[in-house]
């Protein structure tokens, strides 16, 4: 079976400083890539630089003209994210856009990051709302865009309130709900203070879909020896044309929502078949855990004394 393939127009953004995190692969990896041929100035934090080095290689290689800057980054530990605002600080370039997308997805067993956080809610949530918090300054001087990468696992779940990390009967995807659903929240509730506070930041999230990516693969430093049974079927589906999408398709709702000039501030991009799990990339409705404005507030003010990094 023959695959439709689905691109969009990325306007040009010569002059642009953009930060995506995990870009080393996978969607990220498009996402920068797609920024990169644009003309932006694309700044990859990573947290391996082989994988870092091969990614940069693998830009250049399709854009000889591309302005990369490859910078270290562990999401899952604070002091690694306040040495990273600390150093972009200093370089004092505005940021227009910073696409919050890495993750890690599951791990068979209940791991902490540095800080002691689950490691799913420290390092796809709170690693991220630390992240923007010490790129703030910058993000106000670029009036940038951000977008923060939610899931299609954030469809349904819920915040385990009492019980934030998991430290009572741990439960690898309804964790890795839990941390999308509360990214997603904090990226809605960003647009919010922003309008209210006159940052002139926008924020929108997205989500990619499901698509071949590693996240499901075999990931040792997260415990996982082997594939799963899950990301075999993915791969078999999306080689098909079936149901998911591609990996470059998955890159396209991030796109969408950073770059388009139809785009809009607290608005939610995934890609458009039934089910949300591939096809075109276009806006859609939030999901019921990401429509509470409550919990988005909530969450917003905890997250700031979990990770000690204040957003004003």
């Amino acid at each position: 079976m023959t695959r439709r393939q689905y691109d969009i127009q990325i306007p040009d953004l010569s002059g642009k400083r953009a930060v995506v995190t995990g870009a080393s692969d996978g969607v990220g990896l498009g996402i920068a890539t797609r920024l990169a041929g644009a003309g932006a100035e694309v700044v990859m934090p990573v947290r391996n630089p082989r994988k870092g080095e091969a990614a940069v290689a693998k830009i250049l290689d399709e854009h000889q003209r591309a302005k990369l800057s490859l910078e270290a980054l562990d999401l899952s530990s604070l002091a690694s994210v306040a040495a990273l605002g600390d150093k972009l600080r200093d370089e004092g370039a505005p940021i227009h856009f910073l696409i919050n997308n890495a993750g890690v997805m599951t791990p068979p067993d209940r791991q902490t990051t540095v800080d002691g956080f689950e490691l799913q809610f420290g390092t796809n949530h709170l690693g991220h709302v630390a992240l923007t918090g010490c790129l703030l300054p910058l993000l106000k001087a670029g009036r940038a865009r951000v977008v923060s990468q939610t899931s299609v696992a954030a469809r349904s779940g819920t915040i385990n309130w009492g019980d934030l990390n998991w430290e009572h009967e741990y439960d690898g995807m309804r964790a890795y709900r839990q941390s999308k659903i509360a990214l997603g929240l904090f990226g809605l509730e960003l647009s919010r203070r922003s309008t209210a506070a006159g940052w002139g930041i926008t924020s929108n999230i997205s989500h990619p879909g499901v698509a071949p990516t590693s996240l499901l693969a075999a990931r040792p430093e997260v415990g996982r020896a082997e594939d799963t049974s899950g990301v075999r079927m993915i791969r078999w589906l999306s080689v098909r044309g079936l149901v998911v999408g591609t990996v470059d398709s998955a890159t396209l709702p991030a796109l969408v929502a950073a770059t388009s000039p139809e785009s809009k501030d607290g608005g939610f991009y995934g890609p458009q078949w039934p089910g949300n799990v591939g096809g075109p990339p276009g806006e859609q409705k939030l999901w019921a855990p990401l429509r509470n404005t409550e919990n988005a507030s909530r969450m917003w003010t905890l997250s700031q004394e979990l990770t000690g990094v204040t957003l004003t």
